[in-house]
């Protein structure tokens, strides 16, 4: 496969961790293990052993976060490295925005680590454990507008617009039942959908994430000194569904916003599929490729050493 200027990558965010993720890049590529000892000693806390071994940390938030962060980088470089390997644009959902940042030069590793470790903490603390609940709403040409009818007087908001066939709510947990019971009745006569609840730990892209929101806006601050907005501009904005502006104080604000509000990932997708041609996932899991598949645009997708020496095998 060879480079192109009209590549876009796309990185996927939390839920995505699993145990081992990017060992064979740290194994096999001088770059990669680079990264993670790089990100060892700016969160102060060694990361390939949390991303490797068998550590219940990897399913708290504000760890997995900067693990998937470090990971999702850990891989890129050693892409970029091995394989003169330069996309143009970017994109992540939720998390993967982060990285996406970072990817496109628009931020600095280091210090958007320690924000996202601050970030996964303060998503954490924002509602009590187990008051909050996340659900996946999933059916063949998914009427948003219709989901949002039927949540609309219930504690419960809207937090990604994935794909054509897919939304994620999140709100109260004791309303998802009657949230369930709602949307079932608004799609009456429609294809038949599926509510699937997520293995999440908070409300998370919900009106329940503002009681930190000025909190993580004093934590983004610390990036102003080091944003390059110029740069930004190549990356989508989940907040916006379209690419971030060449504004500090819009890409501070938006990013703030993104913590409660919808990640608006299908729009994401077109903003993305209009000036790539080719557009490649790359982390340690893959839903991202299902979800352009429902806008009818290819999405390779690479989550090990192999998959990527399978994609840039010469011929």
């Amino acid at each position: 496969m060879t480079t192109s200027p009209q590549i876009a990558v796309v990185f996927p965010g939390q839920g995505t961790q699993r145990p081992g993720m990017g060992k064979d890049f740290f194994d096999g590529i001088p770059e990669s293990r680079r990264v993670f000892e790089e990100a060892s000693d700016a969160l102060g806390w060694n990361v390939a052993d949390l991303c490797f071994g068998e550590d219940d940390r990897l399913n708290l938030t504000e760890y997995a976060q900067p693990a998937i962060l470090a990971t999702e980088i850990a891989m890129l470089r050693g892409i970029e490295g091995r394989y003169d390997f330069h996309p143009r644009f970017f994109g992540g959902h939720s998390l993967g925005e982060y990285t996406a940042l970072v990817a496109a030069g628009a931020l600095p590793f280091a210090e958007t680590l320690k924000v996202v470790h601050t970030r996964g903490h303060l998503m954490q603390e924002a509602a009590p454990l187990g008051t909050g609940a996340m659900a996946a709403v999933i059916s063949p040409r998914l009427d948003l507008e219709a989901v949002q009818r039927a949540i609309r007087n219930l504690p419960i908001d809207v937090a990604n617009d994935n794909s054509a066939d897919q939304v994620v709510i999140s709100g109260e947990k004791g309303a998802m039942p009657a949230a369930e019971h709602s949307i079932a009745g608004e799609l009456a006569g429609e294809a038949p959908f599926r509510f699937v609840a997520l293995n999440v730990s908070a409300p998370f892209h919900s009106r329940f994430m503002r009681t930190v929101q000025e909190l993580f806006r004093d934590a983004l601050e610390f990036l102003r000194r080091y944003l390059v907005p110029d740069r930004a501009v190549s990356v989508t904005s989940n907040f916006t569904g379209n690419f971030h502006l060449e504004e500090m104080h819009k890409v501070i604000e938006h990013l703030t916003l993104q913590l409660s509000n919808t990640v608006r990932w299908r729009d994401n997708m077109k903003a993305l599929s209009q000036r790539s041609g080719t557009i490649i996932e790359i982390g340690p899991g893959r839903p991202l490729r299902d979800f352009f598949r429902t806008i009818d645009v290819t999405c390779r997708s690479i989550t090990t050493l192999s998959s990527a020496e399978r994609m840039f095998k010469p011929g």
